[in-house]
């Protein structure tokens, strides 16, 4: 046998090593039940952690050269500053946002931390941002969402159909409940950044859900004509001919955004990418995991309600039962075959003669004929 026949791709597109996805789909949709839940336990109690675009607030720029980044976030406290964060910008300034302060406490915070530093209070720029910019920039990223979304509704109904639509915006709202969870439970900064991540994910979690669509609408194309299949099953397969496609596909879009996250933001930190790669990694792997385990068993949840593919199902179990009845039989009937021949050789052994025995012996009940001569003549004459 050979390496490709041996390979789990292979053998999963065959339909000889399968992966019950749609059959336990009560167990997927527990699963998402309860982080969906939890998700909006989070928003509800914790809420986010929102940048100084969103909530207003106070931004400083210092040289990178005055010392490390925690020594700036120091000297900031030390003047009396709630800092809310600080990252390095353009790889030679820092930026420390904090929470709204007046004009006098503006200046004040500003020279003692210039004084701690040892630099000028002029080498540090300050700008205050109004939290209306980080609403306008939310309502502009939710306007686009609605559009986004409605264009998919529309492309999927005209490329596959209803159901398929339903069942692919579900899975595209699970990803951003997942997302928006881990940002919440976490306390991840949300800033513009964010929200462009957001949308960027929705376009890749769409190409993976559409990809196996396309798969299931190939595998259940006549179904109902098929007696030995049902929907369901031809679903399942769809999904495991398409598994290792949308594992390889989600690593491969992973490895980059880690990259970009754990070097880019943790090693050389540049803050600007974390944000980025924060929604970015969470986000395709949820997108992998809905695509798989979410979308697809909402489909078939929604076509197992129409009359003809119960009907359908209904048809292939009762098959399945009569073949099963059949074979039955059909192991049952040597058996019986066996047993009879069995009890009519114990009869015909019973009336066998014994190896050596005279013709006459060992048969019950046999009446001896006397007078009879070894000739077989009456009365044949007496041997002297």
């Amino acid at each position: 046998m050979s390496g490709s026949d041996m390979g789990i791709a292979a053998r999963l597109y065959r339909g000889e090593l399968g992966v019950n996805v749609v059959g336990r789909r009560t167990l997927w949709f527990s699963i998402a039940g309860t982080i969906v839940l939890i998700a909006v336990l989070s928003f509800v109690f914790r809420g986010f952690t929102l940048g100084i675009d969103f909530k207003g607030g106070n931004e400083y720029q210092v040289p990178k050269s005055v010392g490390s980044i925690s020594t700036v976030q120091d000297a900031f406290t030390n003047a009396g500053a709630k800092v809310a964060s600080t990252q390095i910008i353009n790889n030679n300034t820092y930026s420390i946002n904090i929470n709204t302060v007046t004009v006098d406490q503006d200046i004040k915070i500003k020279n003692a931390a210039a004084k701690t530093l040892h630099i000028a209070p002029e080498s540090i720029s300050d700008n205050q941002v109004s939290k209306s910019w980080g609403g306008q920039v939310t309502q502009q990223a939710l306007i686009s969402l609605f559009f986004f979304i409605g264009a998919v509704v529309v492309y999927l109904i005209i490329r596959f159909e209803w159901r398929m639509a339903i069942a692919a915006v579900a899975s595209l709202i699970l990803d951003l409940l997942l997302t928006a969870g881990v940002y919440s439970l976490v306390g991840f900064e949300v800033s513009p950044s964010t929200v462009i991540g957001f949308l960027t994910i929705l376009g890749f979690a769409l190409y993976d859900v559409v990809v196996v669509f396309d798969k299931v609408q190939e595998n259940t194309r006549g179904i109902t004509g098929s007696a030995t299949t049902t929907y369901s099953e031809a679903a399942n397969l769809a999904v495991n001919q398409t598994l290792m496609r949308s594992i390889n596909t989600g690593l491969v879009a992973l490895l980059p955004v880690g990259g970009l996250l754990f070097i880019g933001a943790g090693l050389l930190k540049a803050g600007t990418l974390k944000d980025l790669g924060l929604v970015l990694f969470f986000g395709m792997g949820a997108a992998v995991y809905s695509s798989i385990f979410f979308a697809t068993p909402v489909l078939v949840l929604l076509k197992s309600r129409e009359p003809r593919y119960l009907a359908h199902a209904q048809r292939v179990q009762a098959k399945r039962v009569a073949v099963a009845a059949r074979a039955a039989e059909a192991k049952a009937a040597p058996v019986a075959a066996r047993e009879v021949r069995t009890e009519q050789e114990s009869a015909l052994a019973g009336a066998t003669p014994r190896p050596g025995a005279r013709a006459g012996q060992g048969r019950p009940g046999a009446a001896k004929r006397g007078g009879r001569s070894s000739g077989g003549r009456p009365g044949g004459p007496k041997r002297r």
